[in-house]
């Protein structure tokens, strides 16, 4: 299905994102760009600037935190999520006073509203259901898994890369979910030989070696020097290592003789261009990225939370082989380069692409954006600011009632999703 930039809608398409790692962002940035080449107006908005008392920041960092130095603590706040998709009083109560920021930030031409971040999502349904917005909403599903937090009622739509996430959000709850197919930027795409060779030389990589590429998300967390060792001392490949921002890391690998190691990269299309297999640990953007270039991908060496459950549905997808212990990393890789495995998983990532970069996910927006206007994109009773010392007083109580709970009480608190401030989705 296409739509044709003649036929482009007026008014406005709002897109919510947060800058939580890259991969939120990375779907935001794609949407952006083909509703925009749609002949849409789209404003983009950071869910982390929407929260109250500067908490963005401080919910950033405490799950960059936990990830870097207490891998364990974020396993077990995602477990006891997992299953009952409940928010908590605290992250409710600092929700609602996201409310009135949020509908702040929506113009009176706005269309429809797209989230891509679980959190916003769950603000924007609630507004919905309040009737204090009265346009459509969408979710975009980032992850490949889809954590209940990820379903908020009072959304209209829930769009999925592939049937497995459609179906995971569906037993979660969403009443409307269609699988559109990832949004990749066409940056990605399969090499030629000459390509290939071409991409080595800038990188200064190897011109015939396999080469592994190893990827850890914006921030370079997970046990990515062990992974990278291990890769090389297989001997199925040389070991190409991303640390994003991580640049500490770079040092410690180049300290242990892994060469080919590198901080931020802009060029990501072209060190995919020049690598053979994707080995990656969270099953973000960068996975969907790796099936567009015509990659095999292994996930190896997995974070906590989503990224053991994202591996555990590309797997099932037949998209992403899962290597679960170091005796499989070499003859699994060898399969990856060189066996049907390979040549299977190439043909299944590359199967999730449409054609038409206005069909999939940009269709379902722009025909949302269709609809009739309503008369009031908002409820204007429910513009009115809430008074600044009782949304302090809400807010310290809870984080009060939180950080001075005894040990059992923390532990209940936990199981009821009360520290999901510290637990935001993706990479």
């Amino acid at each position: 299905m296409s739509y044709p930039q003649s036929q482009a809608v007026p008014g406005r398409i709002v897109v919510i994102s947060a800058s939580v790692g890259a991969g939120h962002d990375g779907a935001a940035d794609e949407l952006t760009r083909r509703l925009t080449a749609a002949g849409a107006t789209v404003d983009r908005h950071d869910f982390l600037d929407l929260l109250p008392a500067r908490l963005g920041p401080l919910i950033c960092g405490s799950y960059h935190q936990l990830l870097t130095y207490a891998p364990w603590a974020y396993q077990r706040i995602y477990a006891a999520t997992e299953h009952g998709g409940e928010t908590g009083r605290l992250t409710r109560a600092v929700l609602r006073r996201s409310e009135h920021r949020t509908l702040r930030v929506l113009p009176p031409d706005t269309r429809v509203v797209v989230s891509t971040y679980p959190l916003a999502s769950q603000v924007l349904g609630a507004l919905r259901l309040a009737g204090r917005l009265t346009v459509p909403v969408l979710t975009y599903l980032t992850d490949f898994s889809v954590h209940p937090m990820w379903v908020a009622d009072g959304v209209d739509l829930h769009l999925a890369a592939h049937p497995i996430p459609a179906d995971q959000a569906r037993a979660a709850g969403a009443e409307r979910v269609t699988a559109t197919g990832p949004v990749v930027n066409p940056r990605f795409g399969p090499a030629s030989a000459a390509e290939q060779e071409a991409a080595r030389t800038r990188f200064g990589l190897p011109p015939r070696a396999p080469l592994a590429l190893l990827v850890a998300g914006s921030w370079g967390v997970g046990p990515v020097e062990q992974v990278a060792t291990e890769i090389r001392d297989s001997g199925a490949a040389v070991p190409v290592v991303v640390c994003g921002r991580n640049q500490a890391l770079v040092e410690r690998l180049r300290a242990l003789g892994i060469e080919h190691a590198f901080g931020w990269v802009e060029d990501m299309p072209g060190l995919m261009h020049a690598s053979d297999v994707l080995v990656q640990n969270a099953g973000g953007l960068t996975s969907l990225e790796a099936f567009a270039s015509g990659l095999p991908v292994a996930s190896y060496g997995c974070i906590p939370g989503h990224g053991r459950t994202n591996a555990a549905a590309l797997d099932e997808a037949g998209l992403a082989v899962w290597i679960r212990s170091r005796e499989d990393l070499k003859p699994v890789l060898g399969e990856l380069l060189e066996g049907p495995l390979g040549r299977a998983q190439r043909a299944a990532g590359q199967a999730l692409f449409h054609d038409d970069p206005v069909a999939g996910p940009v269709a379902e927006i722009l025909a949302a954006a269709a609809d009739p206007v309503p008369e009031a994109v908002t409820d204007p009773a429910s513009m009115r600011r809430p008074a600044a010392r009782r949304t302090a007083i809400v807010l310290a109580a809870a984080l009060a009632t939180t950080m001075l709970a005894g040990p059992e009480t923390t532990e209940a608190a936990v199981a009821r999703g009360g520290f999901h401030l510290l637990h935001e989705f993706g990479r």
